[in-house]
């Protein structure tokens, strides 16, 4: 089991990694002021599942294949910045009579969970970087290391829910505000259009 210094200490490195500027969090940021306080928790809680997926692929060695395999980083990066990219062409080509106040709030709670999942899924840097960050924290003489790894893995998730939950309030306050001028959400649309373009972009330039 972990120790408390170990859990303390994983636990701030992990709430300061959730803050610093990435791609979940920006876009756990856009989707908020875009359609509302409830759905960015909701895609931030399809973030987390997705975290459950490479803290579950790095106990079983599948981090470790996609680091080996050229192909299937290759394969999820496309898929993943193919995906930033179809949320790019949505966004640049909603007209503000589509995102009326009213309709912002019409994202359904499954599309909003879908896009949180697909979006860490499809990042296969997030697998790497789990089995390159949880390990640190294990012991093999506290017990065995692939339940450390998935506790570890769960005390992230409770960093991320807590440091992205708060972006989703903050950011959906900010959207309900700014989504009553057509001006400003045409705008935000714009804004969330490039930024998911240049996510994409940074994704699928990425090397392993």
């Amino acid at each position: 089991m972990l120790s408390f210094e170990t859990f303390t200490a994983f636990f701030a490195a992990s709430f300061i990694l959730a803050l610093a500027p990435g791609p979940d969090n920006i876009f756990v940021l856009t989707q908020s002021a875009m359609h509302g306080r409830k759905a960015g928790i909701i895609i931030t809680l399809g973030l987390c599942t997705g975290l459950v997926f490479h803290t579950a692929a790095v106990t079983l060695g599948i981090a470790a294949l996609l680091q080996a395999s050229a192909i299937a980083f290759t394969f999820l990066k496309i898929a993943g910045a193919c995906y930033l990219l179809y949320l790019a062409w949505q966004a640049f080509h909603s007209s503000a009579a589509e995102i009326n106040f009213q309709k912002t709030h019409n994202l359904g709670s499954w599309q909003a969970c879908r896009r949180g999942i697909i979006m860490n899924i499809t990042n296969p840097k997030v697998s790497i970087f789990f089995m390159a960050y949880l390990p640190q924290f294990a012991d093999p003489g506290r017990g065995s290391v692939a339940v450390q790894i998935m506790l570890l893995g769960l005390v992230f998730i409770a960093a991320t829910l807590l440091v992205f939950g708060t972006i989703s309030l903050l950011a959906g306050f900010a959207g309900n505000r700014l989504n009553r001028s057509k001006k400003v959400q045409r705008l935000i649309n714009r804004i969330a259009g490039i930024v998911f373009a240049g996510l994409a972009i940074k994704l699928a330039t990425a090397h392993r």
